[in-house]
Parts: C-alpha cells; sequence; structure tokens
C-alpha cells in the first residue's frame, strides 16, 4: 500500500470519527461464488453490530474533510486549520478490497465533507460504490453518507449500490440549526430522506412483480443528532425522533454528546466533558418508543421535559405512576409487563407463554431473565415479599436503587420528580 495513501488514511479517519450513525443492521448479502464479501459472517477498525447483536468491523472514512461549510460544532470546518485531504474514487475502493482481503474489515461506512457542492460530492459516493459492486464484485456492506442538497437521480444511483444510506439532522430545530450552520437548513435534509424513502418504496414495488429486481438501500437509512450544542430539552429531542420513525424507512436515530472540539466559537456551550449519560438515557428513551410502545408524552412531560440522569426512562415513569403497580405477572397483558422496570421484550413473552402452564415464581422469574433487583417493586406472585411501592413510597423506591454516593446528593432531584 502506497505510502501517500496511508498518510490519507491517518487524517481521514480521524476526521470521520466524530459521526456514530454507523450500524449494519438490518440487511443480508451472502458469500456467492464468484463475488467477494459479505454481510453475515467473519471477525473484526470501526465496529458496529448487526441485528443478531454480532460485533462486525466497518472500515469508517471520509471521502475528504475539504468542505466549504463552517459549521461551528464541526472540526472539519472551513476555517479550522487542521491537516486535509482527499481520496481519489479508486484510492478508496482498492483501499477497501485491500483492507477485506487482510481480513480487517467487513465492510464501508463512507461519509464526506462537502466539496464545489452537493452534487459532485455525491456522485463521487455513488461512483466508489458502484465501482466496488460492478467492478470488483464486493458483496460486503456499504453505507453511504448522503449529501443534503443533492438531487434525486444521484440518491437514486447511490441507492442501487448501498445497503443503508443515512443523512444528518445534526441540530435538532431549524433555529439553533441557523444560529450554528447558517449555509444549511432542514429543508434539504428532509428532501434527501424523501428522495431515499421513495426510492426504497418503489423498489419494493418492483419486487413484488419482479422477484429478482434490484433492491434499494435494503438495511433503510438513519440519521445523527448532536445533543447538548443547542438548548434543546430531550421531549424537543424525542418528538423529533418519534416523528423520523413514522417514515417506513428510517431504522435508527443515533444521538451524539457535544464534544467540544472548536472551544473558541463563543456561540457553543462551554462543557468540560461531552453529556454521555444524557445520551445514553436518549438512547433508553429511544428504545421504549420503538419496541415497548411508550409515548414521547409519557417519557417526558410539561413537567419533567429532561430524562432524570439518575434513573433510566422506564424506571422513571414507573416512579411518577405508582397507580399502574404492582402488576401480578400472572394476569397482567403482555404490553403491561412491557412496562415494569426489569422486564425486557423477550422476558414478557416468555413469562406470557410460561404461565398457560402454571404459576409463576422468583426461580422462574429469574430463569426468563427478569432484573429482580428492579422489577420485586412493581410486581407481585404467590413467592414475592409483600413490600412494593405502594408500601415504600415512589421515593423509598428510588432511594433503594440509587447507588450510595449519591442517595444524600441527589435528595433534592428525588423530591421534586418523585414527591411523597
Amino acid at each position: 500500500m502506497k505510502e501517500q495513501v496511508l498518510d490519507k488514511l491517518k487524517i481521514l479517519a480521524e476526521s470521520a470519527k466524530y459521526d456514530v450513525s454507523c450500524s449494519s443492521s438490518g440487511t443480508v448479502r451472502r458469500n456467492r461464488a464468484g463475488m467477494l464479501g459479505n454481510t453475515v459472517g467473519g471477525w473484526g477498525i470501526c465496529h458496529s453490530f448487526a441485528d443478531d447483536g454480532r460485533c462486525i468491523s466497518l472500515l469508517k472514512i471520509m471521502l475528504t474533510n475539504y468542505c466549504i461549510y463552517d459549521c461551528a460544532y464541526c472540526v472539519n470546518r472551513r476555517t479550522n486549520d487542521i491537516p486535509r485531504a482527499t481520496f481519489s474514487v479508486s484510492e478508496v475502493v482498492e483501499l477497501t478490497m485491500e483492507f477485506y482481503r487482510r481480513n480487517y474489515i467487513e465492510g464501508l461506512f463512507l461519509s464526506s465533507g462537502v466539496v464545489r457542492n452537493a452534487d459532485y460530492t455525491m456522485e463521487r459516493l455513488a461512483r466508489i460504490a458502484k465501482d466496488l459492486r460492478t467492478v470488483h464484485r464486493f458483496n460486503g456492506y456499504i453505507h453511504l453518507k448522503s449529501i443534503p442538497g443533492a438531487s434525486r437521480e444521484l440518491v437514486d444511483e447511490a441507492g442501487r449500490y448501498a445497503d443503508r444510506m443515512s443523512v444528518n439532522i445534526e441540530i435538532p430545530t431549524e433555529v439553533n440549526l441557523k444560529r450554528l450552520a447558517p449555509e444549511k437548513d432542514h429543508q434539504s435534509v428532509f428532501a434527501l430522506m424523501r428522495y431515499i424513502q421513495q426510492g426504497a418504496l418503489e423498489s419494493a414495488e418492483e419486487r413484488r412483480r419482479f422477484r429478482h429486481a434490484p433492491r434499494f438501500v435494503p438495511a433503510g437509512q438513519s440519521t445523527q443528532v448532536i445533543v447538548g450544542a443547542t438548548p434543546e430539552t430531550d421531549r424537543d429531542i424525542l418528538r423529533l425522533s418519534s416523528a423520523l420513525y413514522r417514515r417506513s424507512t428510517m431504522k435508527r436515530v443515533y444521538y451524539s454528546g457535544y464534544i467540544p472540539v472548536n472551544a473558541y466559537d463563543n456561540r457553543l456551550p462551554a462543557l468540560k466533558q461531552p453529556p454521555l449519560v444524557r445520551e445514553n438515557r436518549l438512547y433508553q428513551a429511544d428504545w421504549l418508543l420503538r419496541y415497548y410502545h411508550f409515548t414521547v408524552d409519557e417519557i417526558v412531560d410539561d413537567a419533567h421535559p429532561d430524562l432524570n440522569l439518575n434513573f433510566d426512562p422506564k424506571m422513571g415513569w414507573a416512579l411518577r405512576h405508582p397507580e399502574c403497580f404492582p402488576v401480578d405477572v400472572n394476569t397482567a397483558d403482555y404490553e403491561m409487563l412491557l412496562r415494569v422496570p426489569g422486564i425486557g421484550v423477550k422476558s414478557a413473552r416468555l413469562i406470557v407463554a410460561s404461565r398457560r402452564f402454571s404459576r409463576l415464581g422468583i426461580y422462574q422469574l429469574k430463569q426468563m431473565g427478569v432484573v429482580l433487583k428492579r422489577a420485586r417493586y412493581f410486581i407481585t406472585c404467590h413467592e414475592l415479599p409483600s413490600q412494593t411501592i405502594h408500601e415504600l413510597t415512589p421515593q423509598g423506591v428510588a432511594r433503594l436503587l440509587l447507588p450510595g454516593s449519591k442517595k444524600k446528593k441527589d435528595e433534592c432531584q428525588l423530591s421534586f420528580y418523585f414527591p411523597e
């Protein structure tokens, strides 16, 4: 491998590390005769996870870190004095193939700064995916970061060869986006999302008529929201996510805690460290929206527009709604079981299936994966003690669940979130 290419790789891999919307779940491309690579096997540069939980490795790079935009929160902004580099189309293709042959990677995650204009950059991204598929017969995973403002024709071209495409919203509200990135707008982002969705729907219709018709972004699309760079509440962010999930092709919204890479810009908050706990709580709330039948207004409301950092969102909801508990695991319906802290989707299904044959007790619940340390205050069965959230009160349960070092420190917050 040429030394010049390796030097570019060091720069462009470093520039790509702040983009977290990188996941390979939702697509299956198996190894076939005459083709190279697949998305369902092998080992691991950047680690991602498939639908089955398997960890896979991706070459995560930028095509270029030159950019015509000057976004306040971005390390690659036009006015930053940082090392710059640009790969040619052939260099990215050769790099991907070389890394795959050495068993370093199982796929490619490719993003880019915007050079010249959106169409020029998008055309090069699409050409890389096309060359990998048609010239080198690469059958591994390809994730392309789409460029807002690109034409529908180029999006369609890229979607025929990529497994997933993503376009980042970045800042949750238009007002704050304009404040930190005056050259960008949400309209171009949502237009690009519609192009991807329309392409996927047209492809699905075509495959209903012609079995072997090519697939269009079979793993759907994703996006990323920066958390903490602007004053939006968690409720604002989750409402945006909920609206996006109503689009049939939107698979994941990623939350990226703001990293102060441009501390000199006074439009940005002076954070000592990224809001990683808040980021984690948003991911947990996102999980509730997608798999646990919660609505945004149940997770956060007018009185509590931000998530409680001491507890996961489901525990927070349960402590605020003691009237819904305790739940009898032997009679409660599936939807109510999902709302019990410590009971997940898998264990709720096992409970519903198993209780048809016998009454469930502590041992059976443990075997099903129920986390009794949390669930015990919200459920009843013939073997469990009688002290539930009603006897202990929500604040009492909260104190028991808090780590010892936090109990005194967060006493006031407990009183606010979970009054006696």
